[in-house]
C-alpha cells in the first residue's frame, strides 16, 4: 500500500495546480522531462538539490512535498 502523501502524487499535483507541463517544470528546475516523468511514476526520487528546486518552483516547503511517514524504511 503506497503512503498518502506519496511524493509522485504531489508534484503531478502541484504541476497541474501551476498549470505546467511535464516539459515546463523540467525547464524550470534544469533536469529533463523523462526525469520529470519517472518521480510521477514512483521510478525515480529526487536528490536533496532537485526536492529543494522542486519546493521553490511551487512555492512549498519541501515538507510540503516529502513527507516521511511511519513504517517508512528507505532511511
Amino acid at each position: 500500500m503506497r503512503p498518502r502523501h506519496d511524493i509522485r502524487i504531489l508534484v503531478r499535483r502541484h504541476r497541474l495546480v501551476w498549470g505546467m507541463t511535464q516539459q515546463e517544470l523540467a525547464d524550470r528546475v534544469g533536469v529533463t522531462r523523462q526525469t520529470i516523468l519517472s518521480i510521477e511514476k514512483g521510478k525515480y526520487t529526487p536528490s536533496v538539490a532537485l526536492a529543494l528546486r522542486l519546493a521553490e518552483v511551487f512555492d512549498v516547503s519541501v515538507e510540503t512535498l516529502f513527507q516521511l511517514n511511519k513504517g517508512d524504511n528507505d532511511v
